[in-house]
């Protein structure tokens, strides 16, 4: 079966785009500081927390990446197990909550600069900025790919459309506008899913129809894939979630305690059906749609069903991908503008003025991270590669600190974080991947154990420091 574009479904998807737009305007109204910018004024509730902590975590690398691509190439039983990298990061979240909202930072960099000092904060800085862009290129990517199933417009000026959208919406409003716009995302794309899975299975012949059309490894516990393929797969998610910097955002910005607690809690309820469903569409598009690129297989089922249920899944699909690639590109210019520019350049600038370098920013990053996007082949390898070079550089010495910080030293966390960073993007690309392990096997587990080893020989001769408690 081939792919036919649906103009109709445009104008379901063009008019969703609209409220988003009108959220962002109403936003950009309600914004006047950095901290609203950045953290919404520690304002949402846990309806909105739970919403954007789903839509932020659930967009183009669920619906066109990740769990979506795994389904249509590999095997369904190792795209939903690749759900619980994700389940396993947010309990942890939940159980770190009340240490990141007493941490009184607004970015990471600037809690990992509290022990590690000024170059902690500025490698991660840099870090988060590089990783931060290469997710936000294939948000663009992943909205090209929906623009081509409803008008049949390349997937390259397609995603110079979406860059525009992602790039004024984050501009607008900050993470207000960015946070109500998630909530309503992730409310129609759960009820989108729910409603799509029955009418696609119908469509593709049910189970034993799909079954009998995919390759019959598919059905095996990891597909095609060996153990370690698809563990290289499972642990940059894992990795990324457990230092996300959006996701501590979002647990900062929680008006309370409490209505942080359940929106926590609200999230890992969504993730399990988020992280089912996909899979199950994608699944089955294969054995609709042989010959598609991977990154298509939820987004053209959309054609497939009536306009109305096609409708609301593209529609939730598109906010999905734009609130994630807004929320992504407000982060990387949130710690270029705070943690470099206030943090290094001009520690006594005006609110003012960061606020509008953040917006700036947001426009050159945008610009940056579209042609960025155009130089990998698939969705799946600019996440899997940004996701690496986060979850080893960032992630434990951030775990550290919230772990064991009475017996972290500067240059045990310091170690581990540039080992951890120059084998993640070194380790594939220059070294060629030495006796076929993937650079997250090997990158994020030595930096672990250059923190523990090195933090636990120097501790004798380093004294604490004052900030700790």
């Amino acid at each position: 079966m081939a792919v036919q574009s649906d103009m109709t479904l445009l104008y379901i998807v063009a008019g969703y785009l609209a409220v988003m737009l009108g959220v962002g305007a109403w936003a950009y109204g309600e914004t006047e500081t950095a901290e609203d910018f950045m953290v919404a004024g520690r304002s949402l509730g846990a309806v909105v927390i739970a919403g954007t902590l789903l839509a932020t975590w659930m967009g183009s690398g669920t619906v066109t990446g990740g769990a979506n691509s795994i389904a249509y190439d590999n095997g369904l039983i190792p795209a939903i197990l690749m759900g619980t990298a994700s389940l396993i990061g947010i309990g942890v979240l939940k159980a770190l909550a009340p240490r990141i909202r007493r941490f009184d930072k607004l970015t990471v960099p600037e809690m990992i600069g509290e022990e590690l000092g000024d170059e902690g904060r500025i490698i991660s800085l840099l870090v988060i900025a590089f990783a931060y862009v290469g997710i936000v290129s294939y948000q663009f990517i992943g909205i090209g790919f929906v623009l081509n199933v409803t008008t049949g417009l390349s997937v390259t000026h397609g995603t110079l459309l979406g860059t525009a959208l992602i790039i004024a919406l984050a501009a607008m409003g900050g993470l207000m506008s960015v946070a109500y716009t998630d909530a309503i995302s992730a409310f129609l794309m759960l009820v989108g899913l729910v409603i799509a899975v029955p009418f696609v299975f119908f469509e593709a012949g049910g189970w034993s129809g799909i079954t009998a059309d995919v390759p019959a490894t598919h059905l095996d516990t990891f597909g095609n894939l060996s153990f370690l393929e698809f563990f290289a797969l499972w642990a940059p998610p894992l990795l990324l979630i457990l230092a996300d910097q959006n996701m501590y955002q979002r647990i900062i910005a929680g008006e309370t305690d409490d209505g942080t607690n359940a929106g926590l809690i609200a999230w890992f309820v969504g993730a399990i059906a988020t992280m089912t469903l996909v899979p199950l569409i994608a699944f089955a598009s294969r054995a609709m749609f042989p010959e598609l690129d991977p990154g298509m297989a939820l987004i053209a089922t959309t054609t497939t069903l009536p306009t109305w249920v096609g409708g609301i899944l593209l529609a939730a699909a598109t906010a999905f991908i734009i609130t994630t690639g807004s929320s992504y590109l407000l982060s990387a210019c949130t710690n270029l503008s705070q943690d470099l520019y206030k943090g290094f350049v001009n520690p006594d600038a005006p609110d003012e003025r960061i606020f509008w370098l953040t917006r700036i920013l947001v426009v050159v990053l945008g610009l940056f991270a579209f042609v960025l996007g155009q130089y990998f082949p698939t969705i799946l390898e600019v996440q899997m590669y940004s996701y690496t070079a986060y979850g080893a550089a960032i992630t434990p010495p951030l775990l550290s600190i919230f772990l064991f910080r009475d017996r972290l030293t500067k240059i045990g966390g310091l170690t581990g974080m540039v080992t951890g960073a120059v084998l993640a993007v070194s380790w594939d690309t220059v070294l060629g991947s030495p006796y076929g392990l993937d650079a997250v096997i090997v990158a994020a587990p030595i930096g672990c154990v250059l923190i523990v080893l090195v933090s636990y020989l120097t501790s004798a001769r380093s004294s604490p420091s004052p900030t700790r408690a």
